[in-house]
């Protein structure tokens, strides 16, 4: 029965600090372009053949000491 006595208390200031940090997020503008950090994920990357880029950079005598 003791556990209760700090549980409860610690459980209502753990739930309070989720909304305090939850409505700090909203009035910073973190969720204003859900939509655009969606695409963000999804898009490919701007370099795909960044290896073979890397190679076509060496030389002649690089390619034969292979």
């Amino acid at each position: 029965m003791t556990a209760l006595a700090w549980l409860i208390p610690a459980a209502l200031f753990l739930g309070l600090l989720g909304l305090a940090a939850f409505l700090w997020a909203l009035k910073s503008g973190q969720f204003e372009d859900l939509e655009g950090a969606s695409w963000r994920a999804i898009q490919d990357s701007e370099r795909p053949d960044a290896p073979a880029e890397a190679e076509s950079q060496e030389g002649p005598d690089d390619a034969r000491e292979r």
